[in-house]
């Protein structure tokens, strides 16, 4: 009864929540709504005689111990004038519920239903908190005590089990107020409701009113018949299957639609009777022979007319109380769908006449719309007889037969026609593409399914392209590779694994269906702006390139081939200069979709073919305008500066810094100069490396592995730090430079040292000295895609003999370095090394 009090609470406020907020505030000494006020406010509801909850105002809910009530209380005050509107003491053995998480809703002693709607989820939290703790319960529950009608228990227990449960009053026109009275007082209690019900049934009472209702209409007493309306509504809130059955049989149905006709809030008499005796006519497409199917057909044709049209639209306390009347509707649907599909002489019949070419168009019309019908309401199967039910339809022929209905002119068939194959697609999309590569051995491909439904979608006659947006819905399933499994051989204890599903559909739609679906996007795209630029094409083409998007995040190689060959990024850029916004945005959005996958085969296709120019045009072009065309943009490349994508990364600041330099109210170009600064340090540095001799890259000056210097250590804090600001500064380009620089000369010198002692103490010998190898060449600009890995040890020293015969290493490995006064004591210690051959 309480579930969503809150809907209540909103609906119809719309401008008049401002409107409380800007009187909130005006409250408030220093003119601002404390986060407090919010969260504690509160529209407290009481239920009526009438069961309708009435607003009792708004106001703030607190909770404290009250010394009146002897006891912790629920205070709520009125946020007008700060009056008291309510005060509740919270008892222990109280049924207080918890709903929406926003709602609590309890009843009081004085059986008085009550409810608080809070504006916060916070605020409903702490307050049930506090009941919580006075009724020592846990706050996870809904409610906090059981509620069981223990006095209506007992009252019914007590009762003999052949004597109606409940006296009903006797059907007759001066007893209308007592019946209804009895009626709308059981409706709170499920146990009484339930003693209705059984008490209805039993003595016939359907029946009984009919008959009073008869009188009435005849006696032209509208009081009575408006009594026997909220008494029959009363019914109908009982939620009792037997009692619809009854009310729904041949014999009474037209009686119960004729009673609530007379509903007393309108202003005059309903005509629904006449509606359904004479305006609504069954048509029979295909001769119906089965008479029990046509009864129900009849039967649930006029129930569903009674729930949509005749009866009110429920309120939201009962809707639950009507769940009954929603699955008689439901099973009614499931009886038809099951007695269609065993009869094979009426579905043969109906897809005969389909796919014959005699039959006219008005009569395949209504057989498309009566598929369409029979689809819809296979929707309500369980999954097994669902799976049956497209069986069926799979072997009758249906999917031929939609080819046939897709080429026809009329929009209503296709429209039909377009519901059927989402409903099949759907449920069983590998069912379809089955289908699709069996007929690609027989049929040309212009005749393909999947052809004609990329045709019917380009050719959508509705500018908002309805029917086209529905379409691209199915191609995007049948290509989805999430739903594609392996083939029935796939896991055969073959030598040689079979094709899956994937590959084969996959290639297939590439070579047989993918140019037809870009076709129009090729077309538009020939010159440097598009050909067409009206909403329609903008439209289609957006659709068109969400489909080409979502296949190169699925499809890897199959749409890279494709985008390779057909140059189809170039092409897709030409949409940049559509004066249609959302077009321009559907290319932009495209080509981030390529660059998040962070592929070097796509980045460098993007380079070589300048693509980013049309996207930094439209940038500048744009200006200074704060849009969509303008967020996007900066996103694209601060992705490529997050992500750091080098190659991109060296390309937009070579090709486009110049022009980018000024755009300064977001740090993101800077942040990709300081990118390209950077990687070009590192080039530079171990360009600077490569350069020096590997005798002396080996030498004991080679620094660990394990440990950066510091130079280094300050210089990639520093990036760090400076990513995070997003401000560019000058790098340490010189500081390691220096620093190389006495290194270099430190070396040099000892190594002139060694050679001036050997020349002193050798004789001469035969073998030519060592010469240093050639320097690469200097860096360029271009930088690798990943920096070079350190290596983790030092590699092995070759060994040569001594003069007196001892082994020892061309190159010393020493755990620590040492000044260079011991280096050169040792030096002096050790023989003379036999020199190296020259290479």
């Amino acid at each position: 009864l309480f579930e969503p009090i809150w809907r209540l609470f909103w609906i119809g406020r719309g401008s008049d929540t401002q409107h409380e907020l800007d009187r909130l505030k005006r409250r408030t000494p220093d003119n601002t709504t404390t986060m407090a006020d919010t969260r504690r406010r509160v529209k407290l509801y009481a239920l009526n005689e009438d069961r309708q909850w009435d607003d009792r105002g708004t106001g703030h809910v607190s909770s404290s111990y009250v010394e009146r009530l002897k006891g912790m209380s629920l205070l709520v005050r009125a946020e007008s004038d700060g009056s008291l509107l309510l005060e509740s003491k919270i008892q222990p053995d109280t049924a207080y519920q918890k709903q929406q998480e926003t709602l609590i809703v309890w009843s009081e002693a004085d059986n008085v239903d009550l409810a608080l709607s809070f504006q916060e989820k916070a605020g409903c939290d702490e307050i049930w908190e506090k009941i919580c703790q006075v009724q020592g319960k846990d706050p996870s529950c809904d409610i906090t005590q059981d509620i069981v009608e223990e006095s209506e228990e007992e009252k019914f227990e007590d009762m003999p089990d052949a004597a109606p449960p409940i006296e009903l009053p006797p059907c007759e026109l001066s007893k209308l107020d007592e019946i209804s009275e009895v009626f709308n007082s059981v409706l709170p209690s499920p146990i009484r409701r339930e003693k209705l019900a059984n008490a209805i049934e039993y003595e016939g009472y359907i029946k009984k009113i009919v008959d009073l209702f008869h009188m009435c209409e005849d006696l032209e007493n509208f009081e009575g018949l408006h009594q026997l309306y909220e008494i029959y509504k009363s019914i109908f809130l009982l939620n009792k299957n037997a009692l619809f059955e009854v009310m729904f049989s041949d014999e009474f149905i037209f009686d119960t639609v004729g009673i609530l006709e007379y509903d007393p809030s309108k202003p005059e008499k309903a005509s629904h009777r006449d509606y359904l005796r004479n305006s609504a006519s069954f048509k029979e497409v295909i001769p119906i022979s089965n008479e029990e199917l046509r009864q129900k057909i009849h039967q649930t044709y006029r129930v569903q007319y009674i729930q949509d049209v005749v009866l009110p639209t429920p309120s939201v306390f009962e809707e639950n109380m009507l769940s009954t009347l929603s699955s008689f509707i439901f099973f009614n649907k499931i009886e038809i769908v099951s007695m269609i599909q065993d009869d094979e002489k009426f579905l043969t019949e109906l897809f005969a006449q389909l796919t014959d070419e005699a039959t006219d168009d008005n009569r395949r019309r209504e057989l498309v719309n009566f598929l369409k019908e029979f689809c819809t309401f296979s929707q309500t199967l369980q999954p097994q007889a669902k799976e049956s039910f497209f069986k069926t339809l799979s072997n009758l022929g249906i999917l031929p037969a939609l080819e046939v209905i897709l080429s026809m002119d009329d929009p209503e068939v296709r429209q039909a026609c377009t519901d059927i194959i989402m409903y099949i697609v759907e449920y069983s999309p590998s069912m379809v593409r089955e289908f699709i590569m069996q007929e690609a051995n027989q049929q040309d491909d212009d005749i393909l399914l999947v052809n004609l439904i990329i045709e019917q979608m380009i050719c959508d006659p509705d500018p908002e392209l309805g029917n086209a947006l529905q379409l691209s819905g199915v191609l995007r399933i049948l290509i989805d590779p999430e739903n594609m499994m392996a083939t029935a051989n796939a896991w055969a204890s073959v030598p040689f694994p079979q094709k899956t599903e994937k590959t084969e559909f996959l290639s297939f739609f590439y070579k047989n269906c993918m140019h037809v679906l870009t076709a129009p996007l090729l077309a538009n795209t020939t010159e440097d702006k598009p050909s067409k630029d009206d909403y329609v094409t903008a439209q289609l083409l957006s659709l068109i390139l969400e489909l080409l998007a979502f296949c190169v995040e699925h499809h890897t190689y199959h749409i890279r081939n494709y985008i390779f060959n057909k140059d189809l990024l170039r092409r897709i850029l030409v949409l940049m200069k559509s004066s249609h916004g959302h077009l321009a945005l559907s290319a932009l959005r495209f080509v981030r979709k390529i660059i998040s996958l962070k592929e070097e085969f796509y980045n460098r296709y993007i380079i070589k073919g300048n693509l980013l120019k049309p996207i930094v045009d439209a940038f500048l072009t744009n200006g200074q305008r704060y849009n969509l065309l303008n967020s996007a943009t900066l996103e694209l490349f601060e992705f490529i500066r997050v992500e750091d994508i080098k190659s991109l990364v060296a390309y937009v600041v070579e090709t486009f810094y110049e022009q980018l330099k000024d755009v300064d109210y977001v740090n993101t170009f800077k942040g990709l100069k300081l990118r390209y600064e950077q990687h070009m340090d590192r080039q530079n540095v171990k360009s600077s490396l490569d350069s020096v001799p590997s005798i002396l890259r080996n030498h004991r000056y080679r620094r660990d592995a394990r440990s950066l210097d510091e130079e280094e250590e300050i210089w990639f804090e520093q990036d760090e730090e400076e990513m995070e600001d997003g401000e560019a500064v000058v790098p340490v380009t010189d500081m390691l430079k220096n620093k190389m620089d006495e290194e270099l000369d430190h070396i040099s010198k000892i190594i002139d040292g060694k050679r001036a002692r050997e020349s002193e103490n050798k004789p001469p010998s035969p073998l030519k000295n060592p010469t240093r190898s050639p320097s690469p060449p200097p860096p360029t600009r271009k930088f690798n895609s990943s920096p070079p890995a350190a290596s983790t040890s030092p590699p092995a020293s070759p060994e040569v003999k001594t003069n007196n015969g001892g082994i020892t290493g061309l190159v010393d490995y020493p755990d620590e370095d040492s000044d260079e006064d011991e280096d050169e004591d040792r030096n002096s210690s050790i023989p003379a090394k036999r020199p190296r051959l020259a290479t």
